[in-house]
């Protein structure tokens, strides 16, 4: 079961969470900056698996991660899953994002993170693995992205219609209508009247 899922990047800055067991934001603080400690001292060449911090269970859980640029992605997992398949996950979970943001960067994770986080609950939700399939994956995103551009046209038709009528210019037409030429009226003078 996997027991957290952090991205962070090569100074230690947090961009992207998921801790699938409750921490305090405190716990989860010590947690990442520990992680963050054991897999960024370790050198390029060494496997990609190391025990668990103290903080997230020590020698029971273990540390899967892979450093991609400027990014680690690092999972967090209890013994019953296979390193290996994880390494896999973590693959998986990467090229999604790259055909999610075509050429996924560091700036994705910030500016899109709510899109990184349901492509994460497409793979995986409660700590279980649902989907390991890219293209199962891939197109649930395109649905989703289909859905969201179709609310986009439903919401954004009020905008449009108010647009539609500021450009159709209302005041200058009424305006062109009120001045319609009245006939001449005989003129009155009014000093010559009485009143009783």
């Amino acid at each position: 079961m996997i027991k957290a899922i952090l991205v962070f990047n090569n100074h230690g800055k947090v961009r992207l969470t998921k801790f699938f067991q409750y921490y305090t934001e405190e716990e989860q603080t010590q947690i990442i900056k520990e992680t963050f400690h054991l897999v960024s001292k370790r050198d390029d060449t060494v496997c990609n698996f190391l025990e668990g911090g103290s903080l997230i269970g020590g020698s029971d859980y273990k540390l899967i991660y892979r450093h991609y640029a400027t990014l680690y992605f690092v999972f967090c997992v209890d013994p019953s899953e296979s390193e290996l398949g994880i390494l896999d996950l973590i693959q998986v979970f990467v090229e999604a994002l790259d055909k999610c943001f075509e050429n996924v960067c560091e700036l994705d994770l910030i500016f899109h993170v709510d899109k990184v986080h349901y492509i994460l609950s497409e793979i995986c939700m409660g700590g279980l693995v649902l989907e390991t399939n890219l293209n199962e994956i891939v197109n649930r995103i395109e649905e989703q992205n289909k859905i969201e551009r179709n609310e986009a046209g439903i919401s954004a038709a009020p905008a449009r219609a108010l647009s539609s009528m500021k450009n159709m210019n209302i005041p200058q037409q009424i305006k062109d209508n009120i001045n319609i030429k009245m006939p001449d009226l005989p003129s009155i003078n009014l000093s010559n009247l009485k009143f009783h």
